[in-house]
């Protein structure tokens, strides 16, 4: 059946608020001392928005005796892959909240994963390597990023109206080494800062 002209119209009218609502979100993270902080984690946690959902893959391997990327964020639900790229053998673990898991003893080109399915941030550690440590950051956000060099997280097509901006780092001297505040969204979009404590 042929929608009508002016019946397509309002229903392209009333589709628009919908896409209008899309808002670009800026954050700059300062640590304790004022100075930018590189490697924080921000989400926004927007009521409606669905959750965010496994794609692809997520992969924390284990190079020149570190884990790499140091920090990673993943959806609940997501497999992570362990691949071991060094010549020497390596025993990942996590006795975090978020997930408690065990990876004995593995060698050059072994990968293991591990599926987190519960938010929170599980700490990993090596029991070969005392020095190595990581942190994969579990969210149920759909909007989740690490702050850059400059301290920056961007987000786009962010719902306007009311959100809570939370920011994680090993650095935060709080509960679970986070903080969190709330925000408008307007439809414009928005530009604010968050900071480490002081």
């Amino acid at each position: 059946m042929r929608i009508p002209h002016i019946a397509a119209l309002a229903l392209a009218a009333a589709a628009w608020p919908t896409i209008c609502a899309a808002a670009p979100v800026s954050i700059q993270v300062s640590g304790a001392d004022g100075r930018p902080l590189a490697g924080a984690v921000v989400t926004l946690a927007v009521p409606g928005a669905p959750p965010a959902e496994p794609h692809g893959s997520y992969v924390m391997a284990q190079h020149d005796i570190a884990f790499e990327p140091r920090i990673l964020i993943v959806p609940v639900g997501a497999s992570v892959s362990f691949p071991n790229r060094d010549q020497v053998r390596h025993h990942v673990y996590s006795f975090s909240p978020a997930k408690k898991f065990e990876l004995k003893l593995y060698g050059f080109d072994v990968t293991k994963s591990v599926v987190f399915d519960k938010a929170g941030v599980a700490a990993l550690g090596c029991n070969i390597h005392d020095t190595m440590t990581g942190f994969v950051y579990v969210t149920a956000s759909a909007y989740a990023a690490i702050s850059d060099a400059s301290g920056r997280v961007s987000f786009s097509g962010v719902p306007a109206g009311r959100a809570t901006l939370t920011l994680w780092h090993p650095s935060i001297r709080a509960p679970g080494n986070t903080m969190s505040q709330t925000a408008a969204i307007p439809t414009a979009g928005l530009a604010t800062s968050m900071a480490a404590g002081r």
